[in-house]
């Protein structure tokens, strides 16, 4: 082959890769403007959005059929696009996604879809099986290292109730926590210059905290105190809501691959879409990344317990509780599945919650609330957190810390769904 063939060749092929982008870029703001008439549909569908604020304006609330006839239109145009290797992330991720907006339609529709395939559909993953044996068996482990006899839920209540942070000291505690986060994520993850967030007390919710990411690295965490926030939970939600949680995860989205890659379809995210499988995972799984056990337990020791006027010489009592407790985790996957399949009434539930989540019944009683309201999304905390872990393990052969959070950092800059990460 001469010069002139190769390089018409090349030629060629440099205009087909970007033919294909072009058409990858045309789909995705369809995408983004189709999700934003989809959101007049339901309150909290967009969780964030820093797209062109034109495209919001433009958005209208369209009838669930013609929303549900786009999906099926752009789904099939974006098949038809063939992709260079490395854009091939990028439209099996909007296909997987374009595939959860139209479950989502189907189910504002009043479509009946039963609580595995609506998890399927949403967030690309289904719950594993667990039965009320799996956990008699954690509740056995967990009634023989608390203290005292009888009921166990008030055992455990009794006993956690030594640990509750004083609303008084809530602020100073949270936000040492928050400071050793973000501190331990930047010695690991470029952060712009510019991130930024603010704090927020509030009432009257169904979770315990929320990150309202407002676009340009900044986000607005709110921590609900109707209830009373134990000490474990400042690290927890310093960690999941901030860092290296959804601040890091929206802020890495944003200045990767909206900014510098031009990929319009991340400055948008539907929060019942498999984005959030993935958002809630890491964010849960960031806890033991950004604070491996001994050092958790040290931090606590030396400065949370002490700031919180708690007794520090019980830290590693409290947690080896809370370690059993973790065994517990998918109860919530298991009673969400039999009271949204018509299985149980409310009334079981909450007793179920109460004997395998060992929350009181108020407690409980909430959790429902979030049950109702937000459906399937339960799966993403637990089920999120194993399969980020189990796909972290995989990439770096059960490696380093400093291995692991490379991995990590890698999949909040360049997200996968749950079966991409299987892959």
């Amino acid at each position: 082959m001469n010069i002139e063939s190769t390089s018409n060749l090349l030629s060629t092929e440099a205009k087909t890769e970007q033919a294909e982008l072009q058409a990858l870029n045309a789909l995705a703001e369809n995408y983004v403007k189709l999700i934003l008439d989809v959101g007049h549909h339901h309150p909290y569908y967009i969780d964030a959005y820093y797209g062109p604020k034109e495209w919001k304006e433009a958005s209208t609330k369209k009838p669930l059929p013609a929303l549900l006839k786009e999906v099926e239109l752009l789904s099939q145009k974006l098949a038809s696009i063939d992709v260079a290797e490395d854009l091939a992330l990028r439209k099996d991720f909007l296909a997987i996604q374009l595939n959860s907006v139209g479950v989502f339609i189907r189910l504002q529709s009043g479509e009946d879809i039963k609580f595995d395939d609506e998890s399927q559909g949403l967030y690309d993953a289904i719950s594993p099986s667990i039965s009320e044996q799996n956990l008699d068996l954690a509740l056995a482990e967990l009634d023989a290292l608390l203290p005292g006899e009888g009921d166990i839920n008030k055992r455990l209540n009794d006993f956690k109730s030594q640990f509750v942070i004083p609303i008084d000291k809530l602020d100073t505690v949270f936000v040492a926590a928050i400071d050793e986060a973000r501190k331990r994520t930047k010695d690991y993850i470029s952060l712009p210059e510019n991130e930024s967030f603010t704090i927020e007390y509030v009432t009257d919710k169904v979770w315990s905290g929320y990150n309202w990411y407002q676009g340009n690295n900044f986000s607005l965490i709110q921590l609900n105190t109707d209830f009373p926030i134990y000490i474990e939970r400042a690290i927890d939600l310093a960690s999941h809501e901030g860092y290296p949680g959804h601040h890091v995860f929206n802020s890495q989205m944003e200045q990767h691959l909206v900014d510098k890659m031009g990929w319009i379809e991340y400055s948008i995210y539907p929060l019942y879409s498999p984005m959030s499988l993935l958002a809630e995972g890491s964010a849960n799984y960031g806890i033991n990344v950004a604070f491996p056990v001994e050092e958790r337990l040290a931090f606590e020791k030396e400065v949370l317990f002490p700031l919180a006027g708690l007794d520090a010489s019980q830290v590693e009592n409290y947690y080896r509780v809370e370690d059993k407790l973790s065994l517990l985790s998918y109860a919530d996957n298991m009673v969400a599945q039999r009271y949204l399949d018509g299985e149980i009434d409310k009334d079981k539930a909450i007793a179920l919650l109460m004997k395998y989540a060992l929350s009181s019944e108020e407690k409980s009683a909430q959790r429902i609330g979030f049950i109702e309201a937000h459906r399937a999304y339960v799966i993403n905390y637990n089920l999120g957190q194993d399969l980020v872990k189990k796909y972290v393990d995989k990439e770096t052969g059960n490696g380093d810390h400093a291995a692991r959070w490379k991995v990590f950092a890698d999949l909040l800059a360049n997200p996968k769904t749950a079966s991409l990460m299987a892959k």
